[in-house]
């Protein structure tokens, strides 16, 4: 097997498509094993003395706690940067930005609206960069999520995994992890907010590779059938609030309540990104019920994104 060490040292994490199957199996079991030692109380500093610059253009209570916290468990030093505190924004450019940033760091970790953005940010600097959310994908999110469902399932490969509601950053993501890990995905979305057409293509062939399937439909009941997994995400991004009215009308089918969980699977799981909007995309009986992993998930976030970071940096 080849070692992983090597060939994901120094590199970026900006989209699940760029990484192998083995690749991210190894994330996945690193991050299990650093959530261990946190268990245990044991030391693991695996990034002593190195520093991790954190852009935040958008607010965030997970993305930014999860790494603060991880990179000071590894031993290392965070740094919550937002626009204000950059010349970003004055004008600076991404690029000079880039450069500049590497000459001090060892890492970074951005969280913004445009994937341009991010990938202007890898392309000019010369350390890792790590996309901690754009408007296209969501990448560290779903190696947490992958963790959670292997740590209450035993397995990925062969379970199906729904995903209700809008075909986002989050559903990308989703669609580009299952297929490389041998999980059926399936979008049920209203018509007219599917998941990007080049990115579906994208999934089902790496899905065609993996011996699985991505599908997309309208029909949310078909698709909670059988399901291992049902997940969910707010109806409303960041970015979105003006269309908010609008898509609660739209989505009012889409939610994720009991009588939707009674298609699934009987010891299916119900997963959520969070933020959540109780009573629109999720009920409180649901995400507070026993067939709940959220908050599991949440804090996995903290383990996935360590071994992001001691993997890359």
């Amino acid at each position: 097997m080849t070692d992983m060490t090597t060939t994901l040292k120094g590199r970026d994490f900006l989209s699940l498509k760029d990484f192998s199957s083995e690749e991210i199996l190894y994330l996945i079991d690193l991050a299990d094993e650093l959530k261990a030692k946190v268990k245990k109380g044991e030391p693991h500093p695996l990034l002593a003395g190195k520093s991790l610059g954190m852009i935040f253009t958008k607010r965030s209570t997970r993305t930014r706690v999860s790494f603060e916290v991880g990179i000071y468990q590894l031993g290392g030093l965070p740094l919550f940067l937002t626009n204000d505190d950059l010349q970003l924004g004055r004008g600076e450019t991404i690029a000079d930005t880039a450069r500049v940033l590497s000459r001090y760091l060892n890492g970074i970790m951005i969280r913004t609206y445009s994937h341009q953005d991010v990938e202007e940010l890898a392309a000019n600097a010369t350390i890792p960069v790590i996309n901690g959310l754009t408007d296209l994908l969501h990448p560290t999110q779903v190696v947490a999520d992958l963790m959670t469902i292997r740590e209450r399932k035993g397995i990925l490969k062969g379970l199906n995994l729904t995903y209700v509601g809008d075909g986002n950053n989050v559903a990308h993501s989703l669609m580009y992890g299952g297929a490389k890990l041998g999980l059926n995905v399936t979008i049920a979305c209203p018509k007219g907010y599917e998941p990007m057409p080049e990115i579906l293509k994208e999934a089902k062939q790496i899905a065609k590779d993996n011996d699985c399937q991505i599908l997309v439909t309208d029909d949310v009941k078909e698709a909670a059938k059988g399901a291992d997994v049902l997940y969910t995400d707010v109806w409303a991004s960041m970015g979105q609030e003006a269309e908010a009215e609008k898509r609660r009308k739209v989505f009012k089918d889409y939610q994720i309540n009991s009588d939707l969980l009674k298609l699934a699977k009987k010891d299916a799981i119900v997963l959520h990104c969070l933020p959540a909007h109780r009573g629109e995309e999720i009920t409180d009986e649901v995400i507070d019920g026993p067939q709940s992993a959220v908050f599991d998930e949440a804090e996995n976030r903290l383990h996935a994104h360590k071994a992001i970071m001691a993997a890359l940096m």
